[in-house]
């Protein structure tokens, strides 16, 4: 092959890992050196249920991905056997896979991410695993803005009954 198709190809593996990183909630990247393929298999079945997928690219190839849709911040951590966790429907779903996975596979090592436009430390996405889902913080939320108003209800109703005896 010509210098030309080789670097050509070398873009097209670019182009198509970046257009999987398009739009992701969340980049992590794992190194899975000493998994097996068992191993391997079951991580990948585990992260498709959850709408994420592991993929297993030269880290030049994964640096200029990530550069072109806005993960740069992971660069650091491109160095030996990676594979890059994307994200595409749960900011946290790849970081809880990915912890549970790892109590049970010590070999699996998260090194960072961007979960949301903000980079992450290994430590900062195993804090973020242990987080509720979105919707259960919104629920938390929506009970904890409802709260003060129904003390209010139950507080003008004990008013109201006092005055009518």
């Amino acid at each position: 092959m010509s210098r030309e198709a080789i670097i050509s190809v070398k873009q097209e593996e670019v182009n198509q890992l970046a257009g999987r990183m398009q739009g992701a909630k969340a980049v992590v990247v794992t190194e899975y050196r000493g998994l097996t393929v068992q191993k391997t298999e079951e991580l990948r079945r585990a992260l498709r249920k959850e709408g994420c997928e592991l993929v297993v690219a030269k880290n030049n190839i994964a640096r200029r991905a990530a550069t072109a849709c806005g993960f740069g911040a992971i660069d650091g951590d491109l160095k030996g056997p990676n594979g890059v966790v994307i994200a595409s429907k749960e900011s946290v779903a790849a970081a809880k896979i990915l912890h549970e996975f790892a109590k049970k596979n010590p070999k699996l090592i998260v090194k960072s991410g961007v979960v949301d436009g903000s980079f992450f430390n290994a430590v900062q996405i195993k804090a973020i695993s242990t987080l509720p889902s979105k919707q259960v913080l919104l629920a938390m939320l929506a009970s904890q803005l409802y709260s003060p108003l129904r003390d209010l209800a139950v507080g003008l109703d004990m008013i109201n009954q006092q005055k009518s005896n």
